[in-house]
């Protein structure tokens, strides 16, 4: 009995042994969450191994429009200038040329700056003192990045300095190179006005730039070390353009710039300089921003070109604009299409379009949704380029808003003569404007920029020809200056 008892429970031991065994067998597999598994040597599971919660805080903002429309945004505490800028644009199903800015503008100063796309909004804004009343802008800038692809415009000879081992000739990508290098720095040198700390008078003093921050020679265009005296570094301050002028400063010319320390107490802190015309200031301040931000500015520039095959740093062929890219003279009369590459064929195309178009009329929806026709008199007034009753300086502002790029442009209303017209368009850091006269021909109304020789029905055929043929201007319409509405 107690030997049947015994060779019972030793069958049950090997069962349950080959039981084990047969488990063991099995490969053991990974686990892919250690951290959430509790140690052989801990009795409980240790808090630290817990997964963090990582709660990001949102804020309102308020964001502006040219028209001064306004939206509040809920955002990450934590977002950039780009994200919100990418926001507004999905928001308002605009298109994303890479040309889109946030600005930042001190309303008591009369001072702005585009903020750059990597800088956190909510630090912007933590700068401004409570009683003031700045905002955050909405808008274009076809300058942003204008420098990257065109440094030899940007930086004048007479301007800049390389170091004595770099030859005499240097490339496109080599200045880019210069200033985005850790060791060598291009010098920036040249007359500006600065205003004396505690006092409204301004003293015209030879300024350089270097690496290690901004100096003034006290004794004139020296540049030993005994005569060179320390104006301002960067690191712990912001650059900023100003938007009035001469109203509010005092300054001797409208090509002024400041820099304003960050957590500053006021305007008693601000450091104030112009120059002489709008090449000088465009160049001081394009090389104080490569200075201060250098490759994370270049990050910027090309982060919407990443992933694109053949993208190599400082051999990269910028994309063309939206407008660019639209805008190509196509003939659909044949079986099939094709581009007009002939400027005279591409003229006497586009007027007989314009005179079929005058013959049919401009059809348009009303509020009731039914058709109604619009003289050729009225239809530019529809147009984004158009700006209807704005004096001639509201016009430069907008423009330099807008930037300072070749083939910038916008149309208004002449002050000067009610029945005309004026083309305000950018050319060399400069604004010309140009009048478009109405001429009138057997009974019929023509517009035109060249004294008759080429007339166009309406305002839009205008532009659009000037868009695929620079004719009489010194470049081709690029970009429009719009109002655009949030």
């Amino acid at each position: 009995m107690l030997n049947a008892t015994l060779n019972e429970r030793s069958v049950r031991i090997s069962r349950r042994k080959k039981k084990d065994d047969n488990i063991l067998e099995i490969p053991s597999i990974p686990n892919p969450f250690p951290e959430l598994c509790c140690s052989p040597f801990a009795s409980v599971l240790s808090a630290s191994l817990l997964p963090k919660a990582t709660s990001r805080k949102k804020q309102v903002i308020k964001v502006y429009s040219e028209d001064d429309s306004s939206r509040a945004l809920e955002v990450p505490s934590d977002i950039t200038a780009r994200d919100v800028c990418q926001l507004l644009i999905l928001k308002n199903h605009y298109i994303d040329d890479h040309s889109w800015t946030l600005f930042e503008q001190l309303t008591h100063t009369g001072l702005g700056r585009a903020i750059e796309d990597h800088e956190l909004v909510m630090e912007v804004q933590s700068n401004w003192a409570m009683e003031e009343e700045n905002k955050l802008y909405f808008r274009k800038n076809y300058a942003k990045y204008e420098f990257f692809k065109s440094p030899l415009s940007f930086f004048p000879d007479h301007m800049i300095s390389f170091p004595s081992e770099t030859n005499a000739a240097v490339s496109h990508s080599g200045i880019l190179q210069m200033f985005l290098s850790s060791s060598t720095y291009p010098e920036i040198h040249g007359y500006l006005h600065a205003k004396e700390q505690g006092k409204k008078s301004w003293k015209k003093l030879y300024f350089i730039l270097r690496r290690s921050g901004l100096y003034f020679s006290t004794k004139g265009t020296s540049k030993e070390p005994r005569h060179l005296q320390f104006f301002c570094e960067f690191s712990n301050s912001d650059m900023y353009m100003s938007l009035t002028g001469k109203k509010i400063s005092g300054a001797p010319t409208n090509y002024g710039f400041s820099f304003k320390p960050n957590k500053s107490g006021g305007t008693r802190d601000l450091k104030q300089l112009c120059a002489d015309d709008e090449q000088s200031r465009t160049c001081w301040m394009t090389a104080i921003r490569l200075l201060k931000y250098g490759m994370q500015l270049y990050q910027n520039y090309m982060q919407p070109y990443q992933g694109r095959s053949g993208c190599s740093p400082l051999n990269v062929t910028p994309m063309r604009s939206i407008s660019e890219n639209s805008l190509v003279a196509m003939d659909f009369s044949g079986n099939r299409s094709r581009i007009i590459e002939n400027p005279t064929e591409v003229l006497s195309v586009a007027v007989e379009e314009g005179l079929a178009w005058r013959r049919r009329g401009c059809l348009r929806l009303n509020s009731h949704g039914s058709p109604i026709a619009i003289s050729n008199m009225a239809i530019h007034r529809s147009q984004s380029w158009f700006h209807h009753k704005i004096s001639r300086e509201e016009a430069q502002r907008l423009i330099l808003q807008h930037g300072l790029v070749d083939g910038v442009f916008l149309v208004r209303d002449s002050q000067s003569n009610p029945k005309t017209f004026v083309l305000s368009l950018s050319h060399g850091l400069k604004i010309k404007h140009f009048q478009i006269v109405p001429l009138e021909d057997d009974g019929k109304l023509f517009y035109t920029l060249d004294d008759g020789h080429t007339r166009f029905t309406d305002l839009i055929q205008l532009v659009e020809f000037y868009q695929l043929n620079k004719g009489v201007l010194p470049c081709k319409l690029k970009h429009y200056c719009a109002r655009i509405a949030l």
